[in-house]
């Protein structure tokens, strides 16, 4: 898979949490499985993203309230980091 098309199939996947198509589960899934893409950007960006996904897999298994973690304020971490990620390899967003 191209970088642009490992990147359009993240933000798909994002699209489709922020509107409750998918679970947190899957949605990490289809990030984690981006390894062309990641290995293909500075190590850097597979450790933060790594970091957002863990704390979205953590506040998913308590309510909104009870959890430190925002999982709009995580959401909107990602399309940064896919903002970052795309100006960084120069693919057109």
């Amino acid at each position: 898979m191209s970088h642009d098309a490992s990147l359009h199939a993240m933000r798909a996947a994002l699209g489709e949490l922020r509107a409750n198509r998918i679970d947190i589960p899957s949605f990490c899934r289809q990030w984690r499985a981006q390894s062309t893409l990641l290995a293909a950007l500075p190590p850097r960006y597979g450790q933060v993203m790594e970091d957002l996904l863990g704390r979205m897999e953590a506040g998913s298994l308590f309510a909104e309230e009870s959890c430190s973690f925002s999982q709009t304020d995580l959401q909107d971490n990602l399309a940064v980091w896919l903002d970052k990620a795309t100006a960084t390899l120069g693919v057109q967003a």
